[in-house]
């Protein structure tokens, strides 16, 4: 059963925010209340099968992937949908989920934050060193032996489900990520989705730079990248997960803007 939070702001919409790996959902609490004081629309916040609100008592044995965590996101939609139209609000993983299952086709579109491929070569040096060592070297003996990946041991964030931790490496050993997975069978599925999509990338983020956004975000036919640089917007930095914090809401009036107009286009 998955978990989650309703914000209301007055039921002009839906925004339905797809999470990033590891991040609960409590996390984008500020966004949403934002969001909703903002904008009037109700905003839904929620956990993945197995993370966060959605945890189960043990994650040893428990099965879930990446496949699962889209379907995850394609269930809140059609919960969203149902209700009014609705726009999503992607972060990383977040804005992969969207393209993995038809449920696009109940939205009005996404604005996501720092999605890209995940292969280390799109990152520095340095961040590609540590992130091909983590996915070689220090995480396959902690999953084999806990049975999951114990993120939170790392203080990466929230423990993944082995299923998702294996879908993760394998995609991220290549550059097109699971668009170059022959066995990744939903990829066709991006080529359909016919609603707009703007991508937002800071020049900082290790783990999603504006090289590994176009590796992801070609695959959607009306897409647009953004490339922020934090000292323009007058940040110290961004990086791959500050996107969402109260501190940095200078980065939420592109999403703020991209909400209203898709809910006016449906209102027309």
């Amino acid at each position: 059963m998955l978990h989650g939070t309703l914000v209301e702001g007055g039921g002009r919409g839906m925004v339905v925010v797809a999470g990033a790996t590891a991040v609960p959902h409590r996390y984008y609490a500020p966004f949403a209340a934002w969001m909703a004081a903002e904008h009037g629309v109700d905003v839904l916040c929620f956990d993945y099968r197995g993370v966060g609100a959605s945890r189960v008592d043990t994650l040893r044995g428990f099965r879930a992937g990446y496949r699962d965590w889209a379907s995850d996101l394609a269930c809140a939609v059609d919960w969203a949908a149902d209700r009014g139209p609705t726009v999503v609000v992607g972060h990383s993983f977040g804005g992969h989920a969207f393209g993995m299952t038809p449920a696009h086709a109940r939205t009005q579109g996404m604005y996501t934050y720092g999605s890209g491929s995940g292969w280390h070569g799109w990152m520095t040096r340095a961040e590609g060193a540590k992130v091909w060592a983590l996915w070689n070297l220090v995480l396959p003996p902690l999953v084999a032996w806990h049975g999951y990946l114990p993120f939170s041991r790392l203080g990466m964030g929230e423990d993944l489900p082995r299923g998702v931790y294996a879908d993760w490496r394998r995609w991220c050993r290549h550059p097109n990520y699971f668009f170059d997975d022959p066995e990744a069978e939903f990829v066709d599925e991006f080529a359909r989705v016919e609603v707009p999509v703007v991508g937002v990338n800071s020049l900082d983020d290790d783990w999603a730079s504006p090289r590994s956004a176009e590796a992801l975000l070609r695959h959607y036919p009306k897409a647009e990248r953004v490339v922020v640089d934090p000292a323009e917007v007058g940040l110290r930095g961004i990086g791959h997960i500050a996107y969402f914090r109260p501190t940095h809401r200078v980065l939420w009036e592109g999403a703020g803007r991209f909400v209203r107009d898709r809910l006016e286009a449906v209102a027309a």
